[in-house]
Formats: structure tokens, sequence, C-alpha cells
């Protein structure tokens, strides 16, 4: 296992270099706190986790740029293959699984809704992907009992938790969610994107240090943080 480079780009989008590249929900256009041109990433995978704006955002344009597949929920991917001619899809329902570019990538449950352009395109998921050094996105979702099971049958090295409150967990019930997946390391999302979903990352640390379930790691938009191949952060 080599070294993984994580980036944040601001709401739910991150950018993870794993030897192959992977992008997941990249809201760009119309994102006042992203530091990402849609049109200049490059990526081997494009992962979305549900249809609402704030997470689908550019997710088609970059997938037919670089001419990748787009994974999701299979609802959503029958949707945008037959709106989009010539994108490439990868539609994967819950506990599903599939392997893009090597990369393996899992689906799991969120506790959420989706739509898109007012359609229901199947339920919303998290997804953990990886190869040994393992990433879970949790989506937008509240806290839930079988996050448990998240952690026993994957294993994340990563959780990447929202904390903004009103559509997703607050730091309260995001702090909730460590303690059920023991996580080594956990970086908040979802937050200070607009006013609705305000939230103090700092709270959220301070709620998970008094847990102790999980380190958590605050980057700054357009960060990178690189784990060794032991799984720790490097310096």
């Amino acid at each position: 296992m080599g070294n993984t480079k994580v980036t944040w780009h601001g709401h739910a989008c991150f950018e993870v270099d794993m030897g192959k590249k992977v992008l997941v929900d990249p809201f760009i256009t119309g994102n006042p706190k992203t530091d990402l041109n849609k049109d200049s990433v490059n990526t081997d995978v494009v992962i979305v986790t549900h249809g609402h704006s704030d997470h689908l955002g550019d997710a088609v344009d970059i997938a037919m740029r670089n001419k990748v597949p787009l994974v999701t929920m299979v609802e959503l991917a029958w949707t945008l293959e037959e709106e989009f001619k010539g994108l490439k899809v990868e539609g994967i329902n819950l506990s599903g699984s599939v392997t893009v570019s090597g990369i393996r990538i899992s689906s799991v449950v969120a506790v959420h809704s989706s739509s898109y352009k007012g359609k229901n395109v199947g339920p919303p998921m998290g997804v953990v992907f990886g190869n040994g050094f393992r990433i879970y996105h949790a989506g937008d979702t509240g806290v839930f009992g079988d996050m448990e099971l998240i952690r026993e049958v994957y294993h994340p090295n990563l959780s990447l938790l929202p904390i903004g409150g009103y559509y997703t967990m607050s730091p309260v019930e995001a702090a909730l969610a460590t303690s059920k997946l023991r996580s080594e390391y956990t970086i908040p999302m979802h937050y200070n994107t607009f006013d609705l979903v305000k939230s103090d990352p700092e709270e959220f640390r301070k709620y998970v240090h008094d847990k102790g379930s999980s380190n958590v790691l605050i980057p700054k938009v357009g960060e990178t943080i690189t784990f060794g191949s032991d799984g720790k952060v490097l310096a």
C-alpha cells in the first residue's frame, strides 16, 4: 500500500489520490467555498452519493471530459445515462461493489433522501473505497446504529462525516457516529458552505475528543492530507 492523498475541496467534495484518482461529490459550479475549476479536474473515477445538486454538481461534465465512469446508485445512474449520451456509468445498489481503475468501491446505507430534477432516483448512499487504506464517505446522512456494521464489514481507516446540521448530522450526532465507526481518523465536511449549514469543526473535534473515538483532522479548503503506507498521517 502506497501513500494516499486526501484533499478537501469544500462541502462534500473530496479528491483522493491512491495511485489512481477518485473524485467524490464534485459540487463546484455554484459552490462559494470551493477552490476547484471543473474544467481542470483530472480523475480516474467520479463517485456521486445522491442526486441533490450540491453533490451531483459537475459530476457528469467531469466524467465525460475525462472519459471515466460515474459510480452512483443504480436508478440515478440509469437516469443520467439516458439523459447524457456517451456518459459511462456504474450503477450499484446498497451493499453492492464495483472495481474501477483497480479501486474497490462499495455502497452503504445513508439516512437521507435523493432526487434529481424532481424525480425519485433511488435511495442515497455512502461509499467505502480503497484497497488497503479504506475511506468511508458518508454522503448526506444522520447518525444510525448500523454504522457499527460499516465498521465491522469495511473497517474504514478514515471517515468523512457531515456536521452542518439542518440537512444532516450536527457536531453532536456526528461525534456519536465516530463512536460507532471507530475510524482512526475523521474529517468533517458539509459545513459552512451556506448559512443553513454553519457549524464549528472545533466543536466537533471537542465532542469526539471527549468520546476518545477518533482523531479529528480539519483541513482548509484545498489542503491535502497525506497518509503513509502504514495508514498514519505523514507530517
